[in-house]
């Protein structure tokens, strides 16, 4: 879970900032409402049963780039009142405390705003209250602050959000681990699940080098545009690469693992592994 990430309930809630305040994925609403496993189904027909829902959808819900560990994807989206919204025409008794859980985040939003080091303070929060253990988490936090230097950079050099995100991101991890972000997940057995929040140290380290390095490439070489881009992340892709190619003649063992974190807590594992 990075900083784009809410719970209720367990549950992970997908959001992203637009126009200084939270969207929320709608999908993962739905789930966590109604624990359905085709969400996109029940949407259409909940405007089918609800016509006035329907009719102001186009104003309610927008799409919007939701950052994954594959890049930025567009998705279906509504703020705290579009939720509201959307809640009236899904008769759930998860709804009332779903809707006391939005209004708690709109006011932490606020507090966030105010000060900046609150929202790096909850991740971390929600990080221990997962089971990780302090070192990782150190890990997964300098990796999310090097993958936003990166966005901005691909931003700021032309890049656009979705799916170019998504393109680069796979060059970058199939360069330093032979598989792209979605063949990396199928590796460790995840489906929406963040793929980094299932990564060991080892592999977050050489995910933050290969995303640094292209950072660094696309700076120092001016890359300009998608395609410029693409040659820089290959570059700093494979910088990791033969990074991890070495440790792995050194040690004999692989970077990348098929472990993950989905039934047992990351600091329970790393005890396990203590000699």
């Amino acid at each position: 879970m990075d900083a784009k990430l809410a719970v209720f309930s367990g549950k992970e809630i997908r959001r992203t900032m637009h126009n200084n305040e939270w969207w929320f994925v709608v999908e993962d609403v739905v789930i966590v409402l109604i624990e359905s496993k085709d969400p996109k189904q029940y949407i259409q027909r909940m405007k089918q049963r609800d016509p006035e829902l329907g009719k102001g959808w186009v104003q309610i819900v927008h799409t919007l780039a939701i950052k994954t560990s594959g890049g930025a994807q567009q998705m279906l989206c509504a703020n705290t009142e579009g939720i509201f919204r959307i809640i009236q025409s899904i008769p759930s008794p998860k709804a009332e405390p779903f809707k006391r859980w939005l209004a708690k985040v709109g006011f932490e939003r606020v507090q966030e705003i105010e000060d900046p080091e609150l929202a790096t303070a909850r991740t971390r929060e929600l990080y221990r209250a997962k089971g990780y253990s302090e070192v990782w988490i150190e890990k997964r936090m300098r990796g999310i602050a090097v993958r936003a230097e990166l966005t901005e950079e691909w931003k700021n050099r032309g890049v656009g959000e979705a799916p170019e995100y998504a393109i680069l991101t796979a060059e970058i991890s199939k360069a330093a681990f032979c598989m792209t972000s979605a063949e990396y997940k199928e590796h460790k057995g995840l489906e929406r699940q963040n793929l980094r929040d299932h990564m060991t140290d080892l592999e977050l380290i050489f995910s933050m080098l290969g995303e640094a390095a292209t950072t660094e490439i696309a700076r120092k070489q001016d890359s300009q545009g998608f395609p410029e881009n693409r040659v820089a992340a290959r570059k700093g892709g494979k910088i990791a690469g033969d990074a991890r190619e070495k440790l792995e003649i050194e040690t004999g063992e692989k970077v990348a693992t098929q472990e993950n974190y989905l039934t047992e807590a990351e600091s329970r594992k790393r005890i396990k592994a203590k000699p």
